[in-house]
């Protein structure tokens, strides 16, 4: 069987900012890392989880090491990973205290017969396979729960969610995803990331998303099945990518990128915000990284 060029695409969050130069480095040597796995035959889903690890460990993304704290001064986190062929997926929502929640969602998957775990549980799964744990633990605040409304409703969103898709020798694609979530949220807030359909999707007959911005949005709508939905139509990632974001600011005023790759190695990185940190490799010269697309 004729073995498929491989090629993977991986983004640091969409919104108003514009993209570091740490962060584009930080992107670069992401997609190194996660190029070179699949180049030496590694799935897309090790592949995937692999890049994630090195954003999440960076500090430099809202992922991780550099992921947000809620309202109460505690950072609680998500993440999700999904592959094509066979549909598997994990997932941990509010998970805290470790390093890389997307190894956490990859766990899920591989030692559990579930898909989501949630919460104080999801943690002690971490802790049970001895995953890194953040060096700095975060403190609750002292503030009421009525103050802390008050502030989530002038919640924002802000660059930095990360995420990753793949196509690897074997035709098969994968996508994943970490966050650490938006500016003020209320304790237990959870976006579209650990949301499998939303944040993330992957089938092998019609392909993989992985989603940033604000979830609230991207929830209402599952944008990443949706996209993959119409991808079945025979579209262009471009063309369905552009369609089902632009539904999205008409329909409910949202904000959001995308990554979208199929197994015929089409592929595109779509947003509507005014950046969006992002970039692919499939080998050839030097990674792109830039933080427009249009």
């Amino acid at each position: 069987m004729k073995s498929v060029r491989p090629i993977i695409l991986v983004h640091g969050g969409a919104g108003p900012r514009a993209m570091t130069s740490p962060q584009g480095d930080c992107l670069r040597a992401a997609l190194q890392v996660g190029y070179h796995l699949l180049d030496r035959g590694s799935s897309a889903l090790v592949a995937v989880e692999q890049t994630i690890r090195v954003l999440e460990r960076s500090g430099l993304f809202n992922a991780g090491t550099g992921a947000h704290l809620q309202l109460d001064g505690v950072r609680r986190m998500d993440a999700s990973i999904m592959e094509g062929e066979r549909l598997r997926a994990g997932a941990v929502a509010s998970i805290e205290g470790i390093v890389h929640p997307i190894t956490a969602a990859s766990r899920v998957m591989e030692e559990t017969d579930h898909v989501l775990l949630v919460g104080p549980m999801a943690t002690k799964f971490a802790r049970h396979f001895k995953m890194e744990r953040h060096r700095i633990g975060t403190r609750p605040r002292r503030i009421s729960y009525g103050a802390m409304l008050r502030q989530g409703r002038s919640a924002r969103d802000r660059h930095g969610t990360v995420g990753a898709v793949a196509l690897d020798q074997a035709g098969i694609v994968a996508a994943g995803a970490s966050t650490g979530g938006i500016d003020r949220m209320l304790p237990g807030r959870v976006g579209d990331t650990p949301i499998i359909g939303c944040g993330v999707y992957a089938e092998n007959e019609t392909g993989a998303v992985s989603m940033t911005g604000l979830g609230e949005g991207i929830m209402r709508l599952a944008i990443a099945k949706e996209i993959c939905d119409r991808l079945r139509q025979g579209k262009s990632p471009a063309q369905v990518a552009r369609v089902v974001l632009q539904r999205l600011v008409t329909r409910i005023q949202g904000t959001a990128g995308a990554l979208v790759i199929t197994p015929q190695r089409r592929f595109t990185i779509a947003h509507v915000t005014p950046n969006m940190a992002a970039g692919w490799w499939d080998g050839k010269g030097e990674p792109t990284v830039k933080d427009r697309f249009r």
